[in-house]
């Protein structure tokens, strides 16, 4: 893990539960815990990016101007890059993941679309000739 916090790459996730989110992406992504001050926010490491888990009572959970409030899901997504994108897929169906679709093939790899607790997307890539 990166000494210097301006090394590091941040992306923000709601969650519907931090203590769940955690315990997903350190146990089957390969995440580490840097901090954690559950049930409002943690965040989680794997070399330079760093996960913000911000869950419902987190200030980045607080209702828009106009009462929208921020939830998880969507499309955008976090790209890890894997050696063996089917074995990983085997790895994480037995564990009980969801995923969004099946290995899609493309000129620059394969990907696939596994769902975190909160329906937030983690993009599975494994690079074409690796």
């Amino acid at each position: 893990m990166p000494d210097n916090p301006a090394d590091l790459v941040n992306v923000r996730y709601m969650v519907d539960d931090v203590e769940t989110a955690i315990g997903f992406y350190t146990g089957h992504l390969g995440f580490t815990l840097r901090m954690s001050a559950a049930p409002a926010f943690a965040d989680v490491v794997r070399g330079n990016l760093r996960l913000l888990l911000s869950g419902p009572a987190s200030s980045a959970g607080r209702p828009m101007p106009d009462g929208t409030r921020p939830v998880p899901g969507g499309w955008n997504r976090i790209h890890l890059i894997v050696g063996d994108i089917a074995a990983e897929v085997d790895r994480l169906r037995a564990a009980g993941l969801t995923f969004r679709n099946d290995i899609v093939s493309g000129p620059g790899g394969q990907q696939i679309l596994l769902e975190d607790p909160s329906g937030n997307v983690v993009e599975l890539f494994q690079p074409a000739g690796a």
